[in-house]
């Protein structure tokens, strides 16, 4: 496929999007990158999204639409298995399979931290705080002496985990939430990921910007504990 021509259907602030992008720019893969607006969906974009979500990776060759992907574990995939460069998954089927378990325990935490970045009141807040707390201990428990999450090489469960921890660095700059707290391993897994020219890339330059807003035009609760 190193002749087609891939097109990353994207909204700005999408970690599911950042996977894909991370996975691309690892694999040294070219493709276009096609921001919409998922307040006002395009016809067009419903019209090949089943789920009218993103990321979605139009696929093309020869000036003509191969096939339309969705989902970002199956995009991931379709990557790891098309394109060359360095694989970013276990050659050990066990062990491939465990990756692939984690990646659904990133999902998991992706799903609180909606709670969590969305929540309008104390509770709500301080639920999604102590189930995020609870999952990041056994991502702890999980990690070896890194940098990354099976130690040198970068795989796709790093991509998954990048995108989380970017929340985290613009959380950090409003209050202390207290959920990474204590855990040495994953702070230098963070740090990893952060320094990771792949990771840096897979956002734009207003990406904090753009998050702030969000948290503003939802009313986070976040805020007003900063306040």
């Amino acid at each position: 496929m190193s002749d087609a021509k891939l097109v990353l259907i994207s909204h700005h602030l999408c970690p599911y999007v950042q996977r894909a992008a991370i996975v691309l720019a690892e694999k040294g893969v070219p493709f276009e990158r096609r921001y919409i607006d998922l307040a006002a969906k395009p016809d067009w974009f419903l019209a090949i999204s089943p789920l009218g979500k993103v990321p979605l990776l139009i696929v093309r060759q020869d000036n003509r639409t191969e096939a339309v992907l969705f989902e970002s574990a199956a995009i991931c995939e379709y990557l790891e298995e098309t394109q060359a460069g360095v694989p970013l998954h276990p050659a050990d089927p066990l062990t491939r399979a465990r990756h692939r378990g984690w990646i659904e325990f990133g999902s998991s935490i992706l799903s609180d931290l909606w709670g969590f970045e969305t929540a309008k009141v104390a509770e709500t807040y301080g639920t999604k705080r102590k189930a995020l707390i609870g999952k990041f201990v056994r991502v702890e428990a999980e990690l070896s002496e890194g940098p990354f999450f099976a130690g040198d090489a970068f795989s796709l469960v790093d991509s998954v985990f990048a995108p989380i921890f970017r929340y985290f660095d613009v959380f950090d700059t409003v209050t202390a939430t207290g959920i990474l707290g204590a855990l040495p391993r994953v702070a230098g897994w963070r740090n990893a990921l952060a320094a990771r020219q792949s990771v840096c890339e897979a956002v734009s330059d207003d990406y904090t910007d753009r998050l702030m807003e969000f948290l503003k035009s939802h009313d986070a609760w976040l805020l007003k504990a900063a306040a």
